[in-house]
């Protein structure tokens, strides 16, 4: 299947369907790159009105379940809070493969399948 663009609610919509699935994040932001491995609960987002700068993102999106972070080779630690989160932008980009999902953002790249 072709990557398909989507919208964020087409986007919510799909990955809601994974609920219940443990699931893999990678993120790749500037010469940042990690792993997580988490147990999917639910889907939320955030809105953040009161922002000091733009480093702090408006709108996040928030995975929620209990996993691991993998940041280097050897160092896996417990994720802090039972939730991921991405910052959204409204030039964030959402894509499809049929076995993975790709948001793309200002920032970086952030990828999610099935563990």
């Amino acid at each position: 299947m072709d990557e398909n663009f989507l919208s964020v609610e087409e986007f919510n919509e799909l990955l809601s369907k994974w609920s219940g699935e443990t699931i893999k994040i990678m993120k790749q932001e500037l010469d940042d790159t990690d792993e997580t491995v988490m147990k999917l609960k639910a889907i939320s987002y955030d809105k953040n009105t009161r922002r000091i700068d733009e480093y702090v993102p408006m709108h996040t999106l928030q995975l929620n379940g209990t996993g691991n972070v993998q940041t280097t080779a050897a160092d896996l630690q417990s994720l802090p809070e039972s939730m991921y989160e991405i910052p959204l932008e409204d030039t964030s980009l959402y894509e499809f493969d049929g076995s993975r999902f790709s948001l793309t953002t200002d920032r970086g790249v952030y990828t999610i399948e099935i563990a």
